[in-house]
């Protein structure tokens, strides 16, 4: 009669427990327990992988819960819950939900409704009667623990006895023992878990002051928590055998069986006279025939076909659904993409509107969907601009009842940074240290801390220094990995045929949908249907563009743009692709520069290939395209399947397509095969290939040839893609280049709008309207919109992308400019809401130039506010004297501000510098000085380039120099530097975040971009023409003829035109003489010129 824990909280009491489920199942297994319990606080996050993984470790599974229970004077305390069956585990469910969807105790009263089949335990001296009884309140003690019984009935309450290797344990032990024998309540032993070994306590105790926000200083845990073997459990209560059987005895009534074969697919409600069947064929019907005008032979067939297998697999009311809610956001107006995945392949998607690709026109096929084959749940993704995708949820919930429907949970770990970074604090570690440790640990997605420390030479040099460090690196690892908080699932919608709450625990979510406690693998595996609704920003971009477009052109339909639009696929030709989506990355955008596409199918091909693997394809497909390389098939009978894409396997269903040509198959069984190849297991691959062939031979090929192709089709199903998904992708697209091409103004500003905020994307958005010669121009008071607007060739700033302007403030400034435009300062402050006028909201409108319209500078503007506040204050308001006089105060005086200090306000209220540059105050004198603008730069060339240095990161070398790269901008544009530490160390005063400066060096191509190796460096301030000046002395060989080669000089030099003197030497005549020219620019290109025109002696500078 072994003991078993009854009492374990795990890691999945967030931060509250080092335990994770693989540790627990390994301690159980060490010692031989055939029982174990989970009894997480409050939440049930934990409890599947908790039973499958003792279910495969042949280890009963104990279902529980530590609830909070409040009684009538609304104090809380926890009981520990353990489900004896099925009912009891679905109570559990129920209590875990209402506890966490309220974020209240469960009220003493609803747990006597919840009480059925489950077997109560106190939990130890935080329970109320072990309160009670530690305060000297027996007969209180009493009284409640009758209560408890009287709740939960005869054998299904216990006081617990608790060993802890607490001094007041034996004490309390004797008191509950005393109160088991009044009150004829049995008693059981248990010893909370809530960390693995007994050396883990200080782990425990770091993590315990993360989650309280203390320093590790600050908190001691008295007991020990570890995982107690049952041998030092027993002796420890040896004077109690009851209370060890009674455990026994509680683990042997435990039966909870979890079921994983239901499933509990929602139901689209009919009327009682139709079936879903009938209406699903109706819809469908009738909504090929709105998509294809008189449908053939193919189109029906299709569409039958597909009805047929749907309704087979009992998935006519999951169509419905889904159509319902693309008839939602239709009649809502909002936006929904062409389809995501496989879905586009099916063609009563596509007549249902819930998918905009035919799939007979594009040659997709159904069963990469939905194979009758295999059956599995369908999958169908719906894309939403990001700012509607809230209302088709609430849509779904209202309609199917906020119990059947609820988003979904995910969870976050502590990744080593997080960590290392959490303990740091924990430890009491300074911001420097922290800094140290951040920069130490690689970042690469994935890594643990003792890769890290193996890759990162800093990182063992700071871990070594003391025993701190070390205690600080080994409780870090300990806790890697472990849950730190639950957040909702980018886009999963579950939606049931029974309340949730009777098959998952449910948490707090949003005012119209539930979180379920449990992720998403394991919905599915206990039969619950996914759903996801995505926000795709690039939608809210296209929706965007759509309406303006709208505004001038009301019949405007983005489903009536042409197939194949050459200006936009010229666009796409030369890159321009910022905010296309799938298109603006860096990689595909010179991809498709090579390519020039010239179809829509080259866009598809661009979108399946542009991945690691198939990558390599890439330049093979271009070279075919333009007959540049032979295209050849290994079979003359897969021309019809690869004709399209020029003999290479590009698409997961052209194998499916070879499949079912060569070897017969279905295109069920071609999935199946695709399926199977892709996983590699060489038993899986022997399998098909002898299916294969055998079908192959049997359609007349030669054994020799089926064998090759099966060869073809098991190189390729690593790196086929998605067809459907490549399609639906790429439309979008295309559709956003076409607007692009053909409406940039109202592209680029509903662009800008979305990128609201990000500082980066939009110094990136304004210099692809300078590519596109559209004006970007500042912010205005009487003109502004909350947007960024488009007006003729420009757009103009919106008020939300000034720092400090709040969406109240910015709907404020139009709201009050209906009647009339704002004449001056004193007009502007009078007419807003009074508690909007102060220094919070007119300073970055001051700032950010939105009110140089009035005419006045902007530091008389500045100087003016309080005049102006106070002149607002007299002039509104209910019975004002002034009111109704057009009396105005002077502006303050003041000096013009400087045009570096403007520039810097601009920076700090809209993130970039829009009405010039720092550089700027300096072109004049740079150019004149030779110097290069950043997109002039060639690779291979050196010179000077006058920059802002916009950020700094200096690193140590493995000699233990210092050395940084940093980010330099111009009015034109963007580059990175480098700068190795011999000149760091000479110019690392210069070379500072905020300088603006003048750097030579040489440029070098890195990574496909150009990247500046700087070898000097001088404050902007600091450099003159003087210092810069040299004279640029040439000589003409005699061998030459003199006066053609000084009309060649004088070509060259007036192309270069700058302040460097000219002296030219004619050797035949023994002249000398200064060329009549303002002078030239010492670059490298005219240089290069004149030493190729008169040789390399015959030039120099000095």
């Amino acid at each position: 009669m072994a003991f078993t824990h009854l009492q374990v909280t795990s890691a999945y009491s967030l931060l509250s427990s080092t335990v994770s489920i693989p540790q627990l199942i390994r301690l159980a297994k060490r010692e031989k327990l055939s029982a174990l319990a989970l009894t997480d606080h409050n939440t049930m996050y934990g409890a599947i992988p908790f039973y499958k993984a003792c279910i495969n470790e042949g280890i009963k599974p104990i279902i529980g819960l530590k609830a909070d229970i409040s009684g009538n004077d609304n104090q809380s305390f926890p009981l520990v819950l353990l489900a004896e069956n099925n009912e009891g585990y679905k109570n559990l469910i129920k209590i875990s939900s209402a506890i966490s969807t309220t974020g209240k105790p469960l009220p003493e009263k609803w747990l006597k409704a919840y009480a059925a089949g489950l077997i109560v335990i106190t939990p130890g001296d935080n329970g109320e009667i072990e309160q009670l009884l530690m305060q000297g309140q027996f007969e209180e003690a009493s009284i409640r623990a009758n209560n408890l019984k009287e709740i939960l009935g005869e054998n299904h309450f216990f006081i617990g006895l608790s060993v802890h290797n607490k001094r007041e344990d034996q004490e309390l032990n004797q008191e509950l023992t005393r109160l088991s024998a009044e009150t004829t309540i049995p008693l059981a032993a248990t010893a909370e878990v809530r960390y693995s070994e007994a050396d883990d306590k200080k782990a425990y105790e770091a993590m315990t002051a993360l989650r309280d926000g203390l320093t590790l200083d600050e908190v001691q845990v008295k007991g020990d928590y570890h995982f107690q073997i049952p041998a030092a459990i027993e002796a420890s209560l040896g004077d109690y055998p009851e209370a060890l059987e009674h455990t026994y005895n509680i683990a042997s009534r435990c039966q909870v069986e979890i079921d994983f074969n239901s499933s509990h697919l929602p139901v689209y409600p009919v009327p009682d006279d139709v079936t879903q069947k009938e209406v699903l064929a109706h819809l469908c019907e009738e909504g090929l025939k709105k998509r294809v005008s008189n449908p053939d032979e193919r189109y029906m067939k299709r569409l039958r076909y597909e009805l047929d297998v749907i309704d087979r697999m009992g998935f006519n009311d999951y169509f419905l659904i889904i159509w319902d809610v693309m008839k939602f956001a239709r009649e809502q107006h909002i936006l929904a993409g062409p389809g995501r995945g496989s879905a586009a392949g099916a063609l009563t998607a596509y007549a249902l509107f819930i998918t905009h690709v035919d799939p007979i026109e594009h040659h997709l096929l159904f069963e990469r969907f939905l194979n009758p084959e295999r059956v599995t749940l369908p999958d169908i993704d719906l894309d939403f601009p990001d700012d509607r995708r809230d209302e088709v949820i609430q849509y779904t919930a209202e309609k199917y009842g906020m119990k059947k429907v609820a988003q979904i949970a995910t969870f976050g770990s502590l990744s080593a940074k997080a960590v290392a970074r959490d303990m740091a604090r924990v430890y009491g570690m300074s911001t420097g240290e922290m800094e140290v440790i951040s920069k130490s640990i690689p970042s690469l997605h994935g890594i643990t801390l003792n890769e890290a420390y193996r890759q990162s030479q800093s990182l063992q040099r700071f871990v070594n220094q003391s025993e701190r460090y070390q205690e600080w690196f080994a409780i870090a690892v300990k806790l890697e990995g472990l849950p730190r908080h639950t957040s909702v699932h980018a886009a999963g919608v579950i939606i049931s045929d029974v309340p949730l709450a009777d098959v998952v625990p449910l948490q707090k979510g949003s005012a119209y949908a539930h979180i379920t406690q449990w992720p998403m693998g394991v919905l599915e595996e206990i039969g619950l249907l996914k759903m996801d609704y995505l926000g795709l920003r690039n939608l809210t971009i296209l929706d965007r563009v759509i309406q303006a477009v709208r505004k001038t052109d009301a019949r405007f339909s983005i489903d009536g743009i042409p197939q194949n639009d050459q200006a936009a696929f010229e666009l796409l030709g030369r890159g321009w692709t910022s905010g296309i989506f799938q298109f603006e990355a860096e990689g595909v955008t010179k991809v498709l520069m090579t390519l020039k596409p010239t179809e829509f199918e080259d866009l598809v091909a661009v979108n399946a290939l542009n991945r690691p693997g198939p990558m390599e394809f890439i330049p093979q497909y271009i070279k075919r395209k333009y007959g540049q390389e032979k295209v050849t098939y290994i079979h003359n009978d897969l021309k019809p399947v690869l004709a399209s894409t020029y003999g290479i396997i590009i698409y997961q269903e052209q194998i499916m397509e070879i499949a079912s040509r060569f070897a017969g198959f279905s295109l069920g069984q071609a999935d199946v095969l695709r399926r199977a190849v892709s996983k590699k297991k060489k038993e899986d691959l022997d399998r098909e290939r002898e299916r294969f062939t055998a079908g192959a031979v049997k359609k007349g090929y030669s054994s020799q040839a089926a064998n090759e192709l099966y060869d073809l089709i098991v190189r390729f199903a690593d790196y086929g893609f998605n067809r459907s998904h490549a399609v639906a992708y790429s439309k979008i697209g295309y559709q956003l280049a076409y607007l692009k091409a053909h409406y940039p103004v109202e592209f680029m500003a509903s662009l800008m709008t979305t990128a609201t905020g990000n500082e980066d994307k939009t110094a990136q958005y304004i210099k692809e309207c300078r590519r596109l010669s559209i004006q970007v121009l500042p912010p205005d008071i009487n003109r502004s919109m909350r947007y960024f607007k488009g007006e003729k060739d420009s757009i103009i700033y919106s008020f939300s992308a000034i720092k400090g302007i709040s969406k109240a403030a910015a709907e404020e400034l139009i709201q009050k400019r209906q009647d009339k435009p704002y004449r001056d300062f004193f007009d502007l402050c009078s007419r807003l809401d009074p508690k909007l006028v102060n220094r919070k909201l007119l300073e970055p409108l001051i700032f950010s130039g939105a009110l140089d319209g009035f005419g006045q500078d902007r530091s008389v503007l500045l100087a003016s506010i309080d005049i102006a506040v106070n002149h607002a204050g007299l002039t509104q308001g209910e019975g004002s004297l002034f009111e109704d006089l057009d009396i105005k105060p002077k502006h303050a005086k003041a000096s013009p501000m400087p045009v570096d200090q403007k520039l810097s306000y601009e920076k700090e209220v809209l993130g970039i510098y829009l009405s010039s540059h720092p550089v700027s105050l300096y072109r004049s004198q740079l150019d004149l000085s030779g110097a290069v603008k950043i997109d002039e730069t060639a690779p291979g060339s050196k010179g000077i380039i006058g920059a802002f240095i916009n950020d700094v990161r200096v690193i140590r070398t493995k000699k233990g120099e210092n050395m940084c790269f940093i980010a330099l901008s111009d009015e034109t544009g963007d580059m990175d530097g480098v700068v190795f530490p011999e000149p760091f160390r000479k110019f690392s005063a210069v070379i500072q975040k905020g300088v603006t400066a003048v750097l030579t060096g040489k440029i070098e191509e890195r990574n496909g971009k150009n990247q500046f190796v700087i070898q000097q460096a001088v404050p902007a301030d600091q450099y003159t023409r003087a210092e810069k000046t040299k004279t640029l002395f040439l000589r003409i060989p005699s061998s030459m003829d003199a006066q053609e080669s000084m009309s060649l000089i004088l070509k060259y030099c007036r192309q270069y035109e700058g302040t460097s003197p000219v002296v030219v030497y004619d050797e035949s005549t023994g002249e000398k003489m200064k060329l009549q020219i303002r002078g030239v620019r010492l670059q490298e290109e005219l240089v290069t010129r004149l030493i190729q025109l008169l040789g390399q002696k015959n030039v120099v500078e000095q």
